[in-house]
């Protein structure tokens, strides 16, 4: 355990120094031009040849996948900073679509590829990549098979709370997805989601404003209710402290 801790130290320094150097994964998207992409369009379609790499500098982009009889299912959103297509298959398994006016930078797949190759200093940030991706489809699998509607949208505000440039301000956050896109990301339906918002606000744990904010009344009861009390430690309380 000790020896795999210092490895991963190891990892983190040479990840570190080598982003100190303009060595990092992000930095191989900075000479490519900024392209601007509206809400609702799409970056790349499900089964297409993966010939791109792409990294969201402002915005929300969604995955998505059409399934049986027409219905979609989302399987993550990405914010500025995310890179999309970091998976290994030759082809896209989901379409990356716009939620909101994005601006987007995209690299060559095979260009990316070759920089990772040739770089010491990348590999292991395209490992860590690589496993947060992993971990992530693990927490949804968890989040879809075992929490009920409330724990599930619960979980779905903390996180977004959470995520960096995500805390609430003076309580209120920023929620850029649409009710119908919350209920295909958390697999309810757009009439629970709602149910359920009206529910945690009755109870005094959420208040909606407007289409997309909503003020946060107790995180302490928010985190309680995903299901994942043991989360609410010092650390993540002052994470997502509401003042």
């Amino acid at each position: 355990m000790l020896m795999q801790n210092q490895q991963a130290f190891e990892h983190t320094e040479t990840a570190t120094n080598a982003a100190k150097l303009g060595h990092s994964l992000a930095s191989l998207f900075d000479l490519s031009p900024i392209e601007t992409v509206p809400a609702g369009k799409a970056l790349c379609w499900e089964g297409d040849a993966a010939k791109h790499l792409f990294q969201v500098v402002e915005g929300v982009v969604r995955l998505q996948r059409i399934i049986g009889e027409g219905r979609r299912v989302i399987t993550a959103f990405h914010f500025a900073g995310d890179l999309i297509g970091a998976f290994l298959q030759g082809d896209f398994l989901f379409t990356a679509e716009a939620v909101t006016d994005c601006k987007i930078r995209r690299v060559a797949r095979k260009t990316f590829q070759e920089n990772v190759a040739k770089c010491d200093a990348l590999r292991p940030e395209y490992i860590a990549l690589l496993c947060h991706e992993t971990a992530a489809a693990h927490e949804q699998m968890v989040l879809l098979s075992k929490k009920n509607a409330e724990e599930r949208l619960c979980s779905f505000i903390v996180e977004l709370a959470r995520r960096p440039g995500g805390q609430p301000r003076q309580g209120l956050l920023r929620v850029p997805m649409n009710r119908q896109d919350i209920a295909d990301y958390l697999g309810l339906t757009i009439e629970t989601v709602s149910r359920t918002i009206t529910k945690l606000s009755s109870r005094g744990v959420i208040a909606p404003e407007g289409r997309h904010d909503l003020r946060i009344v107790s995180m302490g009861k928010l985190v309680q209710l995903s299901g994942n009390a043991d989360d609410f430690t010092d650390k993540s309380c002052h994470r997502v402290s509401v003042h």
